[in-house]
């Protein structure tokens, strides 16, 4: 596993968390995502590249303004991996609770240096694109296999889903 962050306090942590063993290898790098190259070339140290990989984008791509193409540079990331690979993703949404969406934007928007982008599922969905989508698709987060009805009704402003490269 390679975790990749920038923040130096989630750095501080990784440290301390994420340590090897005998079930595998674990290792953080302090890297933005939009530095791809940076990102392939440090996880390949790690990584078998000949072998299907997953990319886990949880609730990051929404600090990646559309100017600075978000859809490059997760093709950039799934473009370096084999056939087999998966995509798992969650993404802030414009479009579940719109209003308080767009309020929690402003906020935040207002008190944090990141600046966020919610994306609709339209949007969300082209991160997807070439990519075949394992069942149930992408859904609210809640939705996305729920061990339970009420899991599957808990509020969430997110858009989930896992995609697989063929």
């Amino acid at each position: 596993m390679v975790y990749v962050d920038k923040d130096p306090v989630v750095l501080t942590h990784a440290r301390a968390l994420l340590t090897s063993g005998p079930q595998g290898v674990t290792r953080y790098l302090d890297a933005d995502l939009r530095d791809t190259g940076r990102v392939l070339t440090a996880a390949a140290g790690t990584l078998d590249f000949s072998r299907p990989v997953a990319v886990m984008l949880m609730a990051i791509l929404q600090h990646v303004d559309n100017a600075e193409d978000p859809y490059g540079i997760v093709a950039t990331l799934l473009d370096a991996l084999p056939p087999g690979s998966h995509l798992v993703l969650s993404h802030p949404a414009s479009d579940i609770e719109a209003e308080a969406q767009g309020k929690l934007a402003e906020r935040l928007n207002q008190s944090m240096a990141e600046k966020v982008t919610m994306r609709d599922r339209a949007q969300v969905a082209r991160f997807f694109d070439g990519l075949e989508l394992v069942e149930p698709g992408l859904v609210r987060v809640p939705e996305w296999r729920p061990a339970s009805e009420l899991e599957a009704r808990s509020p969430a402003g997110l858009w989930g889903g896992v995609g697989r490269k063929n």
